[in-house]
């Protein structure tokens, strides 16, 4: 499936397809008038648009740190999701079962986009792909560790790179995601071949896998999702699927829930791994995108975000190894002491970046997201769209200040404020620590996965 380079030549096929990707985006390509609604299937690019013109500019006013400071950072700390990737065995299914019914049954339409629909595009995908890197997703990591380094350059320059810390995921698309960002980091120093290391470590990056009280109050908890079920057989689900069934020439009967969501992965898909813009995506409107969008936030809401106490807890280690690895490096040094680590790259999954994400208590509406409010969430800041599209990552970015060490907070290269720190970009990081005193005392994995019960139902709190 993928080409075997000899050691030698991997750089060199790196650099060609970094240089290849740039030129490629010379010309901002056609894209689908609905890619910016594929929820945790979004390329990074729709999050920053100007990375379509150039992948590797960078927008340096991000850096905040106090005017009447000197202040030069010490430290990174990147929470990063794999890059694009192909389907899941799950979803290549249901692609299959989509083309087929397509194929044989569908009568309407003599639109040119519903010709190529039915005449024209092959089903390409195998199962053997299962959610695996895609090149594209390799050019993410290689760019997102170009541009953090121009950001950095004193911490993650070609000298500082035995002294990083790289973890990840075992899942394929992680490892093949922390052996791209590495790549990037050399091919700025010029190095000749590349130099992977890194640890494979789940219980930080899959903690929800050993969080009991998650895997049977939410995973296996069929009522966890309820409001995903009831919007999934709602009246706005369903006015999209009678308009896509009508649109195909199918009967309404014989387009499912699960084929509609299927359709718009296809546009996603082919976007994210070809950058086409796939006949399949002029069956939704943007109307139609919004619906779907709201199917896709409802579920990681009520599975891995603020619906449920337990899904914030369960990533209660990843928190304390944060900040243990922020306490290490702004801890003042002697004269003769080492110097800190200059980075920790962690590479996960989506699932791994939004119970954090909710556990600092980011992207929470007053509001929470239901099966019969659909219309009053438009102006919602929960959208996973624009929080956890491919690549995403949330960075920790440590300080030295006069004043003492500051932090900042910056979500898919975007400065974000600490939620009770709203006045300052880069709060000191005492400040940031006395706002989480209460999970750096506590957040107790073992006790919250395994001894409390009351943890594991819905969020009380919304």
């Amino acid at each position: 499936m993928f080409p075997v380079f000899p050691p030698g030549r991997s750089l060199l096929v790196a650099a060609l397809s970094l240089v290849l990707t740039r030129l490629s985006c010379s010309s901002v390509p056609d894209v689908p008038h609905i890619a910016t609604y594929f929820g945790t299937k979004t390329r990074y690019e729709e999050v920053n648009p100007h990375l379509l013109r150039d992948p590797l500019s960078v927008n340096r006013t991000v850096l905040k740190p106090p005017p009447a400071e000197r202040c030069s950072p010490v430290h990174l700390t990147a929470v990063i999701r794999h890059g694009s990737r192909y389907p899941t065995v799950k979803n290549i299914r249901r692609i299959q079962k989509l083309s087929e019914l397509v194929r044989t049954e569908a009568s309407g339409g003599s639109e040119t986009w519903i010709q190529d629909i039915r005449n024209r595009w092959d089903m390409w995908y195998t199962e053997d792909m299962d959610g695996q890197l895609v090149m594209k997703g390799r050019d993410d990591l290689r760019q997102l560790a170009g541009r953090l380094s121009s950001l950095f350059p004193a911490l993650l320059s070609e000298e500082n790179l035995r002294r990083i810390s790289f973890r990840s995921s075992s899942k394929h698309r992680c490892v093949s995601s922390v052996e791209a960002f590495q790549e990037g980091l050399q091919e700025l120093g010029g190095g000749s071949e590349p130099q992977y290391r890194h640890q494979l470590d789940d219980e930080l990056m899959r903690f929800f896998e050993r969080c009991r009280g998650y895997v049977e109050g939410v995973e296996r908890n069929r009522t966890a999702l309820q409001e995903v079920e009831k919007f999934k057989h709602g009246e706005e689900m369903d006015a999209v699927r009678r308009k896509m069934a009508d649109r195909l020439g199918l009967p309404h009967h014989r387009l499912t829930p699960d084929l509609v969501e299927a359709a718009f992965f296809l546009c996603s898909y082919e976007l994210a791994i070809k950058s086409l813009h796939s006949p399949w995506c002029f069956l939704f409107d943007e109307s139609d995108a919004k619906v779907l969008e709201y199917k896709s936030d409802l579920k990681q809401y009520w599975k891995r975000s603020h619906g449920h106490v337990i899904s914030g807890l369960s990533s209660c280690p990843l928190f304390h190894h944060v900040f243990r690895t922020l306490d290490k490096a702004g801890r003042p040094r002697r004269s003769t002491d080492a110097a800190p680590e200059p980075a920790s790259i962690l590479v996960g999954h989506a699932e791994t970046l939004l119970p954090l994400l909710s556990l600092l208590g980011l992207y929470k509406d007053q509001t929470p997201p239901t099966a019969s409010n659909y219309r009053t969430q438009h102006g919602r800041t929960f959208r996973t769209s624009l929080i956890v599209p491919y690549a995403a990552n949330l960075l920790f970015v440590l300080y030295d200040c006069q004043r003492g060490p500051r932090l900042q907070l910056l979500v898919n290269e975007s400065p974000v404020r600490f939620p009770g720190l709203e006045g300052e970009d880069a709060p000191l990081y005492r400040d940031v620590r006395a706002t989480y005193r209460h999970l750096l005392d506590g957040c107790d994995f073992h006790r919250e996965c395994e001894g409390r019960a009351g943890g594991r139902g819905p969020n009380t709190e919304l």
